[in-house]
């Protein structure tokens, strides 16, 4: 009546069912657990470009160096896989009353380097407006995010308590920074 095949069924099915109680515990112990943290994000030497797309469109280039600080450790826990963060530059314009620009991201995978003091960094990616919304925009906000990757749960999106406001100039400049 019960052949072996039926009992590694049942074996096999008994351990499905205690993984996936055991991952489900998991992800309830961390939940909960605060994350937010402090950011300190500063931006130093401001320029924008007139520049042209690849498609021949009109567009600005906007440029500058940011310091970011950031202790990030506290969120590494045993259900962590990994941190992305990302610095996103939001700011209005005639044309659009909402943009966002991811300039900078990292994956992090260790504790050992969630420690963040970088001085001097240039954005990662161009800083691209689709027209002429950078020339003398004085409400340029950096605000840094991350997703916590976790080895079983939800993947939440987290902003940084601390963000930076700068302006660009009001004329173009021809040279790099």
């Amino acid at each position: 009546m019960n052949t072996l095949l039926s009992r590694a069924n049942t074996i096999f099915a008994f351990t499905l069912s205690i993984l996936a109680a055991l991952t489900f515990l998991c992800f309830l112990t961390t939940v909960s657990l605060d994350t937010k943290k402090e950011v300190k994000i500063t931006t130093i030497k401001h320029s924008v470009r007139h520049t042209y797309t690849q498609y021949g469109e009109n567009a600005d280039l906007g440029a500058f160096y940011f310091d970011l600080q950031a202790n990030l450790d506290p969120l590494f826990n045993w259900n962590t896989k990994q941190l992305f963060i990302y610095l996103t530059a939001e700011y209005e314009t005639s044309k659009n009353k909402l943009n966002q620009v991811v300039i900078w991201d990292k994956i992090i995978k260790r504790t050992s380097n969630a420690n963040l003091n970088f001085n001097r960094i240039q954005p990662k990616y161009p800083f691209f407006d689709d027209g002429h919304g950078l020339k003398n925009n004085q409400n340029i906000t950096l605000t840094l995010s991350w997703n916590i990757v976790p080895n079983a749960g939800l993947l939440p999106r987290v902003y940084g308590n601390g963000k930076d406001t700068f302006g660009f100039p009001s004329e173009y400049t021809t040279h790099r920074i």
